[in-house]
């Protein structure tokens, strides 16, 4: 248990801003403790937008330390690295860092093996972002402590590029942005939902090929909230083909022979936080995609 008190400076932020810096917690995590009932201020449990106020007693119930992942033997294509961060194209299916109920077969347990020594939080060293289970594509790993925390403030100051493709249902318009916030939905706890008291999101596509059905986007997250492109297509009508959380449409994903989501992380750009050079990649999609993407211009 850990008690802290509300400075003056940091009178009227919201709690699970406060509980973050107070705990050395990640903002999502301090959020979960919140919600659980493993925060209290002044003996009562309190809302995470709860703001706080000066001499604010807070008694913070920190969670059990997880066990640091260890190495396993799981093949992940490098695409490229240096001696501070690395990128691999995340094959579909492979979950980005242990977690309950995934304790271990990650991304973070593959490089492990591979002898990387990586920065940051013990339980997902070295991610400085994710991709869902589901998809497939690039990702950049930071393999030095000041690489690490420059990618991470690269990344909320939006200064990482990355471009997805998607097959989703419908005929879309030609480009659009959808600019809806997100957050944990109301009726189901696992999943999110465009909610009025969620994070601000925005996400910006354009159509690259209208089919029978369905539609061929690249999407652009603006902001990464969790789910945040398969939460804004299936709230604009328009969710990623054979998404079983958010989409619609399940016969379309049996016929295209789909078994997870069409979406695929194709594109990432930032600049490399030591050298400062311009870093561009690019990844085609993985075969089962491909033959889906076949199969629908068939239709």
């Amino acid at each position: 248990m850990r008690s802290v008190e509300v400075v003056v400076e940091r009178a009227g932020e919201r709690l699970d801003v406060v509980v973050a810096g107070a705990a050395g917690l990640s903002r999502s995590l301090a959020s979960k403790l919140i919600d659980a009932g493993g925060v209290r201020v002044g003996g009562s449990v309190r809302a995470r937008s709860y703001r706080v106020e000066a001499g604010d007693r807070l008694e913070i119930e920190l969670p059990d330390e997880p066990e640091p992942p260890g190495p396993e033997e799981i093949p992940v294509p490098i695409v490229f690295e240096d001696a501070w961060l690395l990128v691999v194209a995340k094959p579909a299916g492979l979950v980005v860092h242990p977690a309950p109920g995934h304790p271990s077969g990650t991304l973070v347990n593959a490089l492990l093996a591979r002898g990387r020594r990586l920065p940051g939080e013990s339980a997902r060293p070295g991610i400085v972002h994710r991709l869902d289970a589901g998809t497939s594509g690039l990702m950049v790993v930071a393999k030095d402590e000041d690489a690490y925390d420059s990618l991470r403030q690269m990344l909320a100051a939006r200064e990482i590029s990355r471009t997805y493709l998607a097959l989703v249902e419908g005929a879309p318009p030609a480009a659009g942005e959808i600019d809806a916030p997100i957050g944990r939905s109301k009726n189901h706890r696992k999943k999110m939902a465009v909610v009025a008291t969620g994070r601000e999101s925005r996400t910006s596509y354009r159509r690259l090929e209208a089919l029978r059905g369905c539609a061929l986007l690249e999407v652009r997250p603006l902001t990464g909230r969790t789910h945040q492109i398969r939460v804004h297509l299936a709230a604009a009508g328009h969710p990623v083909v054979g998404d079983v959380v958010y989409g619609r449409d399940r016969k379309l994903a049996r016929r295209l022979g789909l078994s997870r989501p069409f979406l695929h992380a194709a594109g990432l750009a930032f600049t490399h936080p030591v050298t400062s050079e311009r870093m561009t990649f690019s990844e085609a999609l993985p075969e089962d995609l491909e033959r889906a993407l076949a199969a629908a211009r068939r239709l």
